[in-house]
């Protein structure tokens, strides 16, 4: 980090870092968040799956 005389300018630097330092945070809790939620999505549309292919595969034996 380079040095000031101005102490305030320095300040207003590291405050400009800590931002950004939370918002890539933030960012990043989001992605795992979007992540978590899709495979969610992804396990529960296939569960729904596998009732219907049963479903389909008891239909198939009592008509037989």
């Amino acid at each position: 980090m380079k040095t000031y005389r101005n102490g305030s300018q320095a300040m207003e630097l590291m405050s400009e870092q800590l931002a950004r330092a939370q918002m890539s945070a933030r960012l990043g809790e989001a992605h795992h968040r979007r992540q978590g939620h899709q495979l969610l999505l992804a396990r529960r549309l296939g569960r729904k799956a596998e009732e219907a292919a049963q479903q389909a595969r008891l239909a198939l034996a009592r008509s037989l």
